[in-house]
C-alpha cells in the first residue's frame, strides 16, 4: 500500500504528544493529505489544530491504519476509541512502550494485524531508529507499510521475537538519555578544567553529536574510529585508560545500566 492508498481509506492516529507529533509531521511532508488523518487527543497542541487534520468527530469506517502513540498510563482509557476497528482489515501500530502485542489482542480481538514499534526522542529530527515486530496477523505487506510511515522519522528495522523488545527499550529507546548525560558530563568535566561553562558545552555537544555522525557515515567499525584516533602514550589513551577500565570504566557501568533498563522494560509489561 501506497501513499494515496493510505489516503484513500485514511489513517487514525490515537495521541499527538512529541512522537505522534513527529510522525504526523513526516507524514505530511511526505505527501500524505490532512483530510486523509483523523486524530484523537485529548489536548491537542496549537499546531495540530493547524494541520487541517480532523479532529475528534466520527473515525472513518474502515480506516488502512491506526496508530497507538498514548503513554502507557493511559492505554486503558484511550484503546476503546478504537475498539471498533478490531478483527477487521485496519492495521494497528502501536508505539506504547511497554506494552504487549497480546495486550492489543485481547481489547481488540485476536484477529486484529498488530504491529509493536519502538522510536526513539531522534525522531523529532527524523533521526530516530524504529524497530517493528508484528503479531500472526501482520503480513508482509503491513510490515512493509510500517516501514514506509515509520521511516518518515528515521531508520528502521525489524525483530525476529518481541521478547527482543526489552532489549531494544534499553539501547535505542531509552539509548538517547545516556547520550545526553555523556554530553551532561562531558562538558562539565571541561568546565572543571577552566573552561567556561557555555564553551564546554558546545564543545561537548559537537564533538558528540559530530563523533556519532562519523560513526553511522564511516566504512570503519566504531572500533576502528577509536583505535585511528587514539596515538600510544598520547592524551586520548590516557583518558581511554579511565574509560575502558574493566572495573570502573564503561565496560563495567553500560551492561549494567542497559540490563536495569531491560529488566525495568519486562517489568512494565506485567504491570
Amino acid at each position: 500500500m501506497d501513499m494515496n492508498s493510505l489516503a484513500e481509506r485514511g489513517l487514525v492516529l490515537l495521541g499527538c504528544g512529541r512522537m505522534g507529533s513527529a510522525m504526523l509531521k513526516g507524514w505530511l511532508r511526505n505527501g500524505l493529505p490532512p483530510a486523509a488523518v483523523w486524530v484523537i487527543d485529548p489536548n491537542p497542541s496549537d499546531w495540530l489544530k493547524a494541520q487541517g487534520v480532523n479532529m475528534g468527530g466520527d473515525l472513518p469506517e474502515n480506516p488502512a491504519i491506526a496508530i497507538v502513540a498514548v503513554k502507557p498510563q493511559m492505554m486503558t482509557a484511550a484503546l476503546p476509541d478504537v475498539k471498533i476497528l478490531g478483527n477487521g482489515s485496519t492495521l494497528v501500530i502501536s508505539i506504547v512502550a511497554g506494552t504487549l502485542i497480546a495486550t492489543f489482542e485481547a481489547i481488540l480481538g485476536a484477529q486484529t494485524p498488530v504491529i509493536r514499534a519502538m522510536p526513539n526522542t531522534p525522531a523529532a529530527i527524523g533521526r530516530g531508529i524504529t524497530a517493528l515486530i508484528g503479531n500472526a496477523h501482520a503480513t508482509d505487506a503491513h510490515l512493509a507499510l510500517g516501514d514506509t510511515l515509520l521511516a518518515a522519522i528515521g531508520q528502521t528495522v525489524r525483530l525476529d521475537h518481541e521478547d527482543q523488545m526489552d532489549a531494544v527499550t534499553a539501547v535505542s529507546g531509552s539509548g538517547p538519555a545516556y547520550v545526553f548525560h555523556l554530553i551532561e558530563t562531558l562538558a562539565n568535566a571541561g568546565a572543571a578544567q577552566g573552561l567556561g561553562p557555555e564553551l564546554a558545552l558546545q564543545l561537548a555537544r559537537a564533538t558528540v553529536a559530530g563523533a556519532g555522525a562519523l560513526a553511522e557515515e564511516a566504512d570503519e567499525t566504531p572500533s576502528e574510529l577509536r583505535v585511528n584516533v587514539t596515538s600510544p602514550g598520547g592524551t586520548t589513551q590516557a583518558a581511554l585508560d579511565v574509560l575502558m577500565d574493566e572495573t570502573t570504566g564503561f565496560p563495567a557501568l553500560m551492561p549494567r545500566a542497559v540490563k536495569a533498563a531491560a529488566d525495568r522494560s519486562k517489568a512494565l509489561a506485567n504491570e
